[in-house]
């Protein structure tokens, strides 16, 4: 009795401090507390508690594309109410455009399930219940490739995808040399436009935009006390199965659908064309600069990793690559980042979706 009144108490505590929202409480107590999980084998099956608001503050060119046209097949099956945006290039809003966002967010008819490209908004700093978040990462330098040559040359949905995405875009800079583009330090290719993945874990705070300590260390924060679920898009499926344990009411048969062939299909006209690899050399200077963002994301990777264990998962990967070494750190500048410009894939996959 005494136990149950103790967490209880600190269920509260939370709440009123804009701390975890009580269905992660919730769970993380059936669990055992998710962020020190043991290896003593899966916990017994149980109805989880059921949350009524999630939000899907999905980063770029992490699988993003795939899991909504899910959520749209999933959401007509089970009925909820799937809150999109029109807007895909504004991560980072100001105080009044939060408080605009939340308010339209948390009136939304519930259950709900709304996804943005958008850093991480702390609802209950203006009185507001905060939603369960979910997401998925890459490998920063993948993320990276791919959404230099997605910017430049789109996706086998169709070549002038492209030239419509960026117009304004010079040939000689759409056809510019990733190995260039990183060893002569344009840009693009090197920091602040590097630290990506960070920001939308660590929130809207000015210095969750400079890559360093202080925003890594907010991020992992977010990533214990807000989100139920943060996968690694290497390995989708135990993401997806994990969704479906964690949030059936949102994610039941969302396996099934994907494995589905002709859902394959339409993922397959989504992969990036012409790629190319950059030099080792040219890698190796990626790490340097993306040093924070590898651990943060080797943070996730290990915490979902912990997660599966308990759950009785193994994986089925390839052996990993090293963690780079960052022998030589680079200097890092915190000039205001730009945006990364995002497609309007709602409309594609509208589109898709009412064929």
């Amino acid at each position: 009795m005494a136990a149950l009144l103790l967490f209880c108490v600190g269920s509260l505590f939370y709440q009123l401090n804009g701390g975890p929202p009580h269905f992660l409480l919730d769970l993380r107590h059936y669990l055992g507390n998710s962020t020190y999980l043991d290896d003593h084998g899966p916990p017994p099956q149980k109805v989880l508690p059921f949350p009524s608001q999630v939000v899907y503050n999905r980063v770029g060119k992490c699988g993003s594309r795939t899991v909504v046209l899910l959520l749209r097949i999933l959401s007509e099956k089970h009925g909820f109410n799937l809150v999109t945006s029109d807007i895909h290039n504004k991560t980072r809003l100001t105080k009044n455009e939060q408080m605009e966002l939340i308010k339209n967010i948390s009136t939304a008819e519930q259950p709900y399930l709304f996804t943005r490209h958008v850093h991480f908004l702390n609802f209950s700093r203006f009185g507001g219940d905060q939603p369960v978040y979910i997401n998925i990462i890459r490998d920063p330098v993948n993320r990276f490739l791919s959404n230099y040559f997605f910017r430049r040359f789109g996706d086998w949905r169709g070549e002038q995808n492209h030239m419509i995405r960026t117009p304004s875009m010079r040939q000689e800079e759409r056809y510019l040399d990733i190995n260039v583009c990183i060893l002569e330090n344009y840009p693009e290719c090197s920091n602040p436009r590097l630290f990506y993945i960070i920001p939308y874990f660590c929130g809207q705070h000015p210095r969750c935009r400079e890559p360093g300590e202080w925003a890594l260390e907010r991020a992992k924060l977010n990533v214990n006390e807000n989100f139920l679920l943060v996968g690694i898009l290497e390995e989708l499926e135990d993401v997806l199965l994990l969704l479906e344990r964690f949030l059936p009411h949102y994610f039941k048969d969302v396996l099934s659908i994907y494995k589905n062939p002709e859902h394959r299909k339409l993922g397959n006209l989504t992969v990036t064309v012409k790629k190319t690899v950059p030099s080792p050399e040219a890698i190796q200077i990626l790490y340097q600069r993306m040093r924070y963002e590898y651990e943060f994301y080797y943070y996730v990777k290990e915490q979902f990793h912990l997660l599966k264990r308990k759950f009785g998962l193994k994986s089925h990967i390839r052996k990993p690559r090293p963690r780079p070494e960052f022998f030589i750190p680079s200097p890092l500048e915190t000039e205001e980042p730009i945006d990364d410009e995002e497609e309007d894939d709602e409309k594609w996959l509208e589109d898709i979706y009412k064929r």
